[in-house]
């Protein structure tokens, strides 16, 4: 653990024991048990042991030790009663996920939509929505949180509420992103942050997104591949960001690919990266396809290029003006 690290744990302990000291509680055997867990964990500060597997001694998750300074034990050693807890954890968090994902193919008012997504384990820190506003409007996001397993599928659900109560409001989006990258900052730990690309499509054609730090979006054109490269930081690096979007306009039957690092961050065995310029001329060569088409032809040339076992979450979105 790094000392820069310790004294706020140290603190965040110290205050968990003020509150135990303080707690007017029935089952006082309980409040012993979490004092003596809380002085041993200041116990391991002092030793130099804080933040250290106490089976294998290498670093504990640092997602985990953040949401939890107690915890003693890494994710491989876990106890038996620690491992079934973290299984039904697994369980809730993506009944929550699926519950939350849109539909994966939709059709509304002059858009095609359709997307993948495909978590690396039992679930996912990508996160991909389709909300239709009040106005007609139809906004769509697709983002990545920083992290892994429960924590970051708990910050996805975050994510998507907070977008969709905000899109409720109809700010214009630079404001949405910059009201959203306040409010996920000041509602997570600092290490917790996310790309994301935000988008609303008009029933005239026109599309105006904005890039939080996300790999480019791209504009799927018969005449060419164009990129919609980031024009801000993820979302709740900082609590003052600001944000521009960017406008395009896509005729009939042209289209708008996003997707998840997981796609063009994959690599073989060999380590050879599936890359962006890989993506662009398969996006180039079906520009004629339909959202779902699309979609599916992106995820075959991936599993060819790398083999059907996954290391990342995956999510890939298209949408194709009618």
């Amino acid at each position: 653990m790094e000392a820069t690290a310790l004294p706020i744990f140290r603190d965040q302990l110290l205050d968990r024991r003020r509150r135990l000291e303080s707690a007017a509680l029935p089952a006082a055997a309980d409040v012993a048990r979490l004092l003596k867990e809380v002085d041993e964990a200041l116990r391991r500060i002092d030793v130099g042991a804080f933040g250290l597997c106490e089976t294998c001694h290498d670093p504990v998750e640092a997602d985990r030790l953040l949401a939890d300074p107690l915890t003693r034990f890494c994710l491989d050693h876990l106890t038996p009663v620690e491992q079934r807890a973290l299984e039904q954890d697994l369980e809730l968090a993506s009944q929550i996920q699926r519950g939350l994902l849109p539909k994966t193919e939709a059709r509304y008012d002059g858009w095609d939509f359709a997307y993948h997504y495909e978590p690396a384990g039992p679930v996912s820190g990508d996160y991909c929505d389709l909300i239709y506003g009040r106005d007609g409007t139809l906004y769509f996001a697709l983002g990545d949180v920083a992290g892994k397993g429960v924590p970051a599928a708990m910050l996805m659900s975050h994510l998507s509420a907070m977008l969709r109560t905000l899109i409720s409001v109809d700010l214009p989006l630079a404001a949405l992103m910059e009201r959203a990258s306040r409010v996920f900052c000041e509602s997570t730990l600092p290490s917790h942050y996310a790309t994301l690309v935000c988008g609303r499509a008009a029933t005239s054609g026109e599309v105006e997104i904005c890039n939080a730090g996300h790999p480019p979006p791209l504009v799927i054109r018969e005449q060419g591949i164009t990129a919609i490269d980031a024009t801000g930081l993820p979302i709740g690096m900082f609590g003052s960001e600001q944000f521009s979007s960017r406008v395009v306009r896509l005729e009939a039957g042209e289209s708008l690919l996003l997707y998840s690092d997981g796609l063009v961050e994959a690599e073989t065995s060999a380590g050879a990266e599936y890359g962006i310029e890989r993506l662009s001329a398969l996006a180039s060569s079906g520009a004629r396809l339909a959202p779902a088409a699309m979609v599916g032809a992106c995820v075959r040339d991936l599993v060819a290029f790398r083999g059907a076992k996954t290391s990342d979450d995956l999510t890939v979105m298209a949408i194709r003006r009618l």
